[in-house]
């Protein structure tokens, strides 16, 4: 899905070619650690640090969870 407006998306990858190869790495560094923030304000509290781990993964590598956190059962 994109619902960014043509004229926006350029606007955004403008300023993202302007950017330094060092600027652009480490705003990316950024906006994943933001998003992993949002990702684990999201899961409850109470969960082992395994299952929480698990859950993040779920979050933010869903095609790759199941390798790197396979069913106990």
């Amino acid at each position: 899905m994109n619902d960014t407006a043509p004229d926006v998306l350029e606007y955004v990858r403008n300023r993202y070619a302007a950017m330094s190869p060092e600027t652009r790495f480490l705003t990316g560094i950024r906006m994943f650690d933001a998003a992993r923030e949002f990702v684990e304000a999201s899961i409850a509290p109470d969960l082992t640090d395994l299952e929480r781990r698990r859950q993040i993964c779920r979050r933010l590598y869903p095609s790759l969870a199941d390798q790197v956190f396979p069913s106990s059962s």
